[in-house]
């Protein structure tokens, strides 16, 4: 089988008319942010405002990107000069466009040294970060530091060839310190609560282990905007490959697939300037609380346990496991129950919200799949559910429809479905989670007593709730003796 010519600058005349392109001089742009965790999500948002900026003319913005495990994205993009396509999917149609804000990707493993020095270089102003939450070396729990982490405990015993993320923004920052560089932002794009100021506490202290005047540099020094980012990215497949290469007629080996919504809120706290990303969409803010908290609670917490109830119910995409009418009445009722605990943005319409992330969900183009969503929930139900919980408990409220996706977690977790078939769980935790599920077997009292004693996901508080423990012991119960469908359909 023969396979179009690979896309690259120079045959980006030849594509059709229809598809957008970069139409300013790419080599006239300089490199003013350095993006760790160079992955799908970030070329379907930031890259985006970013293209946008420069082709109003503003070039100061390029971006070089950083992988910090796999050369897969590197070996995807260079050799097509760091293009790459996206793909905007609905129901009715797709429009497509090439993006060029990407000047350069690097491999941080294979030469920890080239990283350190492009982020030192002067003409950078912004390191941002989509390195998702374990990519932060902390506990989820207290989003403190994890100071026995392997790679936190390597890169303080080897500044100069860090693994993490933490490492090589501290090589940075200290190295433009000793060179009387301009210091630069550091904005975090991940879901994390607070995310900025989170990235500022952990990173303050593990500039203070590697010296007390670092980490005192970095807190007068270097600000750490909060932001919340919002658009659906499935991963790319091998059909969506093919689909794109007969629509340019080249060949992109990693174009990225998304949906038509996009929200970007960016609070307005740059050392050393930014792009003027409002002017194509993002909204500059004093406070990003209140847009994080609705996004947590109501997407993500919402999308979180759409897909551990969907998966159990045999649904491999979002789109499939809504089109289920009691799925579909237990997502909209467990919003309703997050909405009480939010204080909202002035002038947000929250039911139109609600009812957009419905239709998003919905989406059957986007094939965005229950797996996906599910993968590394130790990490993202402290942020997406249990502080919805928290608050819900502290006020007096029912919590079982949120312990239900809880329990749908757990059940999960065994890493055997309701067909007896293996799951694959894709989470820092897996092994501990499945030797502790192994020896409760089916027995929801001692699964969620074993799960619940892990305090890295529930902290120390709400293992000894009796209100919460019985709700998620009864909702496992269930989920154990019904299965998903048969379960979700009592909650909505």
């Amino acid at each position: 089988m023969t396979h179009p010519p690979r896309l690259n600058a120079a045959r980006l005349g030849g594509l059709p008319a229809a598809i957008e392109r970069p139409t300013y001089d790419r080599g006239r742009v300089r490199s003013g942010i350095v993006h760790l965790g160079i992955g799908a999500f970030h070329r379907a948002h930031q890259a985006v405002y970013t293209e946008d900026v420069l082709k109003s003319g503003d070039l100061a913005w390029g971006i070089v990107g950083a992988s910090l495990r796999s050369p897969d994205t590197r070996d995807a993009l260079v050799p097509q000069d760091s293009l790459y396509t996206i793909a905007v999917r609905e129901t009715s149609g797709e429009t497509l466009r090439v993006v060029g804000s990407i000047l350069d990707v690097v491999v941080a493993p294979e030469d920890p040294e080239a990283l350190i020095a492009r982020m030192s270089d002067p003409d950078v102003a912004i390191i941002s970060l989509t390195v998702t939450e374990k990519g932060y070396c902390h506990d989820p729990a207290t989003g403190r530091l994890d100071e026995a982490h392997p790679d936190v405990v390597h890169d303080l015993a080897n500044p100069q060839r860090p693994r993490s993320a933490l490492g090589f923004i501290t090589a940075a920052i200290a190295r433009r310190r000793a060179a009387g560089t301009r210091p630069f932002t550091v904005m975090s794009c991940d879901n994390l609560p607070a995310n900025g100021q989170t990235l500022k506490g952990i990173l303050t202290r593990f500039a203070d282990l590697v010296s007390p005047e670092l980490g005192r540099h970095v807190r007068e020094a270097i600000s750490f905007p909060d932001t919340m980012i919002d658009r659906i990215v499935p991963a790319t497949t091998d059909a969506d490959r093919s689909h794109i290469a007969g629509a340019l007629g080249l060949t992109d080996a990693w174009p990225i697939m998304t949906e038509p919504f996009t929200q970007w809120v960016i609070e307005d706290r740059f050392v050393s300037g930014r792009p003027a990303w409002e002017k194509f969409g993002a909204t500059l803010v004093e406070d990003v609380a209140p847009y994080e908290a609705m996004k947590l609670r109501l997407l993500n917490g919402s999308h979180s346990a759409l897909s551990y109830l969907g998966y159990l119910a045999g649904y491999q995409t979002v789109a499939e496991a809504i089109a289920d009418e009691a799925i579909a009445a237990y997502v909209a009722a467990l919003m309703e129950d997050s909405t009480v605990t939010l204080t909202l943005p002035e002038g947000a319409d929250v039911a139109g919200y609600k009812r957009s992330l419905i239709e998003r969900f919905r989406n059957t183009a986007l094939k965005h799949r229950t797996w996906q969503i599910a993968m590394d929930g130790s990490q993202k139900l402290p942020q997406r559910l249990l502080g919805t919980i928290r608050d819900r408990l502290a006020r007096g409220l029912p919590v079982e429809r949120h312990a239900l996706a809880v329990a749908a977690w757990m059940r999960y977790v065994t890493g055997v479905d309701e067909a007896g078939e293996p799951i694959d769980v894709r989470d820092p935790l897996a092994a501990e989670f499945r030797a502790l599920a192994d020896a409760a077997g089916r027995d929801a009292e001692k699964l969620v007593a074993a799960l619940m004693g892990v305090r890295a996901v529930f902290g120390e508080d709400l293992a000894s709730n009796a209100t919460f423990v019985k709700a998620v012991t009864a909702a496992l119960a269930s989920l154990f003796d019904k299965g998903a469908k048969a379960t979700v359909a009592s909650y909505g």
